[in-house]
């Protein structure tokens, strides 16, 4: 029998027993944002009111619609979203960016620098050649739209002054790699602010752990493994914390965007950040980067990380192995 691998973090945050309740029942909340399913379980403690009323309907729409209101901001599929406004801005164009924009950005742009450009928010021109967007197109890019797609990107054309983002020309963002994981906090953000401290959000596989259950227990999520493997299940307690995957598997389309071309390195990479987007935007820098190339980021930056390679063995890195003991 295969024994199931414990991740626990090295300690509980004595703030996350503000609010409290053993006796809370645990509700569920579900729906659609985009492209993927989001998912919300949480303890309800009693005397909590959401909008006046103790309705699971009303926070349901109101998570809903915080989620929808980021996607109106992110998404590279709308044409009127605020990121594909500044996809279309003229050069020299300065930009507003909202709160959301601009935290996402921070955070990509902090793992763009980290990663030496693993990890890249602004490969939109890349994407969009690969049919990874909207525009769909009849064959694979052929190396001239390639040169001139990876000439018109890159993380250090971004330009960002007070709340501003200057459109230096050409330059598209596609944040797709990231904004999952943003939503998951976002909307843990959102839950505490109304009182509820103790809660897990799933949004299209990206989680972030808040608090405890009513029992005591941590909130538990078991780390996916590519199919076909035969690694020990690793179970981990997401208290205070958020995880992410990015897998070949999972039909991940991540570009390297060094060379432009999908990635063929690792097969899958896990990593626990306190912060989901971080998770998420890492994730993807090290699926993209080659097998020793991550082992070192992941050393380099103290990250809690599995990394599956292409022959099914995993490896894990030093934060995570501690959690482990």
């Amino acid at each position: 029998m295969t024994m199931l691998r414990i991740a626990v973090p090295p300690a509980i945050d004595p703030a996350c027993l503000a609010g409290f309740d053993p006796h809370a029942p645990v509700i569920a909340l579900s729906g659609l944002t985009m492209g993927t399913q989001w998912q919300v379980r949480l303890a309800h403690p009693s005397g909590v009111h959401i909008l006046g009323a103790p309705s699971t309907e009303a926070l349901g729409a109101q998570i809903q619609a915080r989620l929808d209101r980021m996607e109106r901001t992110l998404s590279h599929w709308d044409g009127q979203s605020r990121l594909m406004r500044f996809n279309h801005a003229l050069p020299g164009t300065w930009c507003r960016m909202p709160g959301d924009l601009a935290q996402v950005l921070a955070h990509g742009l902090a793992v763009a620098r980290a990663s030496q450009g693993a990890f890249d928010p602004a490969i939109g021109r890349l994407t969009d050649a690969w049919s990874l967007g909207p525009n769909r197109h009849a064959a694979p890019p052929d190396v001239a739209t390639l040169r001139a797609a990876r000439a018109a990107s890159g993380w250090q054309r971004l330009v960002m002054a007070e709340g501003w983002l200057a459109q230096p020309g050409g330059l598209w963002l596609d944040l797709s790699a990231i904004a999952k994981g943003h939503a998951a906090d976002a909307v843990a953000d959102m839950l505490a602010d109304l009182g509820l401290r103790h809660a897990l959000v799933e949004v299209g596989g990206e989680c972030t752990g808040r608090g405890m259950r009513p029992d005591g227990d941590p909130w538990w999520v078991d780390v996916e493994s590519p199919p076909g493997t035969t690694l020990a299940p690793l179970r981990v307690a997401l208290h205070q914390m958020g995880m992410a995957t990015s897998g070949r598997y999972l039909g991940d389309h991540t570009l390297d965007p060094a060379s432009g071309q999908p990635v063929f390195g690792a097969l899958a990479a896990t990593v626990l950040h306190a912060h989901c987007a971080l998770a998420d935007a890492w994730a993807s820098a090290l699926l993209v980067s080659p097998f020793p190339a991550a082992q070192a980021l992941a050393e380099q930056h103290d990250l809690a990380v599995r990394l599956v390679c292409a022959t099914g063995q995993e490896w894990l890195s030093p934060a995570l192995r501690t959690m482990l003991e």
